[in-house]
């Protein structure tokens, strides 16, 4: 079964960064600083927020834009081959959503897997793990 992570209702958002605090987690370190999904405020709680993480694009852009394929496409989204990745950051300007995220310890894009653990640690149901049909 195929699945991916999609934003399914964004006016419940409070800003709690859980599925932000989770999706680092994936590392055993704590903070934020390699977490692949952003929430980002447009206004606060009288206007709400936007949920900045992978649309797993058809065609993406960040695959394009990499100067020596060190990011391929996947069954859903992109992957990232860090060892191969230069670091020069064409992912990051590339993406027209801003979802490619960089970890500056690294020097190296975060962007996310689809791998659904966000959508779990959700508390209000604004992210979901649903299965996609094969295009």
């Amino acid at each position: 079964m195929l699945r991916r992570l999609s934003v399914v209702d964004v006016d419940r958002c409070v800003d709690c960064l859980l599925c932000a605090f989770a999706c680092a987690r994936r590392f055993g370190e704590g903070g934020l600083a390699r977490s692949a999904i952003a929430v980002r405020s447009v206004g606060g709680m009288e206007r709400g927020f936007v949920v900045v993480v992978c649309r797993a694009c058809e065609d993406p852009s960040c695959l394009a834009a990499c100067p020596v394929g060190a990011i391929r496409k996947a069954e859903v989204g992109v992957r990232v081959d860090l060892e191969r990745c230069i670091g020069c950051g064409m992912c990051v300007r590339a993406c027209p959503i801003g979802a490619v995220f960089w970890d500056e310890e690294r020097g190296k894009p975060v962007i996310c897997r689809h791998c659904g653990l966000c959508a779990r640690f959700c508390p209000h149901g604004v992210l979901a793990f649903e299965e996609v049909s094969r295009g």
